[in-house]
Formats: C-alpha cells, sequence, structure tokens
C-alpha cells in the first residue's frame, strides 16, 4: 500500500484526523544537547584532571554506552546515577564523585538542552486544539519531568511515559503500550515520532502503533500535524 492509499484509508476510518494522539521520543527528537557530550565532560573535567581529547572521551563514551549494563535489567532505574557515573567515569578516566555531580547536574538545567523544532509549541498547541492528545515516550531517567518543566514544554503534553518510571525501555511495547493508557487511546489511533529506528519505529509497531522516523519520515512537528490532517 502507497502512503496516499494508505492514508485514504486511515481516513476512511478515522475521518479528516487519521491519528487520536501523539506519542514524542524526548532526546534525539523533541530536544538535544545544547553542546556536544564530549565538550561538556572534557571542559567540566578539566579542574578535576580529565586529559582525555574529545575525540577520546566519544570514542570511550560509545564503547561503554555499547556494553551491556549488568547491575540491572534497566540502565535507568529511579534517577539513574549508577548508570551515568559508569559512563562518566569509562569515558573520561576520572571517577571523582563531586566531577560527576557536577556534569549529572548540568544535565538537568535548561543551558543544557534546546527543542529541536523553534515551532514545537506553536504546533503541540494546534494539536489540542484540533482534539489531538500528546505525550512524551521516553527512555530516561527521573530528570526528564524536571527538564521539561525547566524548557517550559511539559504544559505541551497530557503524559509523559519514561522508562525509569515505568519499568520498560524502548523498544519493549510495554512502554507505549502505557502511554496509550495513560493517553486513553488504542495502540492503533497513535503515531509515535522519534529518531532510533529500532527503539522507535520497531518498538512503536510492536506495541500496534503507527510509527515515523524523525529526520527521514518527517523533519518538524508542524508536517507531522498536516499528515495527520491538523492545520497549524
Amino acid at each position: 500500500m502507497g502512503a496516499r492509499e494508505y492514508y485514504d484509508y486511515r481516513r476512511a476510518i478515522y475521518g479528516d484526523i487519521t491519528h487520536k494522539a501523539i506519542l514524542v521520543d524526548a532526546a534525539g527528537t523533541l530536544l538535544a544537547p545544547t553542546e556536544p557530550m564530549a565538550q561538556v565532560y572534557r571542559t567540566i573535567g578539566q579542574k578535576y584532571g580529565v586529559e582525555y581529547s574529545e575525540d577520546e572521551i566519544l570514542m570511550r563514551y560509545r564503547r561503554a554506552y555499547a556494553q551491556p549494563w549488568g547491575r540491572s535489567r534497566l540502565r535507568y532505574v529511579n534517577d539513574g546515577r549508577p548508570f551515568w557515573q559508569h559512563i562518566v567515569s569509562s569515558s573520561t578516566g576520572c571517577s571523582d564523585l563531586q566531577y560527576f555531580e557536577e556534569v549529572y547536574q548540568y544535565y538537568t538545567t535548561e543551558k543544557a538542552w534546546h527543542l529541536c523544532d523553534p515551532d514545537a509549541g506553536r504546533v503541540f498547541q494546534a494539536l489540542r486544539r484540533a482534539g489531538v492528545k500528546t505525550a512524551v515516550v521516553s527512555n530516561f531517567d527521573t530528570r526528564l519531568r524536571p527538564l521539561l518543566q525547566a524548557l517550559k514544554c511539559d504544559q505541551w503534553f497530557d503524559a509523559v511515559a519514561v522508562s525509569a518510571e515505568v519499568a520498560a525501555e524502548k523498544p519493549n511495547p510495554t512502554i507505549f503500550l502505557k502511554a496509550c493508557e495513560l493517553l486513553g487511546v488504542k495502540p492503533e489511533e497513535t503515531v509515535h515520532i522519534g529518531d532510533d529506528r529500532r527503539n522507535d519505529v520497531w518498538g512503536a509497531r510492536d506495541a500496534g502503533c503507527d510509527a515515523w522516523l524523525w529526520g527521514s519520515d518527517v523533519y518538524s512537528f508542524k508536517e507531522v500535524a498536516e499528515r495527520i490532517g491538523v492545520e497549524v
């Protein structure tokens, strides 16, 4: 079935607005780091004796992040400190707890993040006026809610399903099903938007949701809204 046939099919079932709810990934879709991670780790770490270059830090970070996390079934449990402490020390070679806390707290502030789409607020207001429900679905620790508040975008969403609270991480369908439950919609009435093909697209589809890849299928939230039939 081609794209046009698919949208005609959904409109025949659901009407002019093809989805009752939109789920949105956080990091990489809704928001992104203001500065490269390796730059932050090195800049803060210089006063703690970190000597690795940014390229070395990035290489070590990727290697550490790719390794299985053996302490628990989930990476992000509650505030995620044990996992992130392991990542920071593995990336920089510095195990100083004060250094870790400075890095950890930095990523709790609005200074560390920016919205990927500057028009997002206007779009989510239009979605709400149209009766479309919205939720954030994210593999994140418990810093996510205060971070959304700091960025003044928490009020855009009807619900937040964060892995540290749901006890399930994408691509596990459980976290998508929880978001649908919180919104009071069925998975087949929902489309999820995220930047990771495995975690976001495949995970959402396994849960029965529609899914579009951010940066490939769609490039802005205005495009998302218009694709489901909401004018912005």
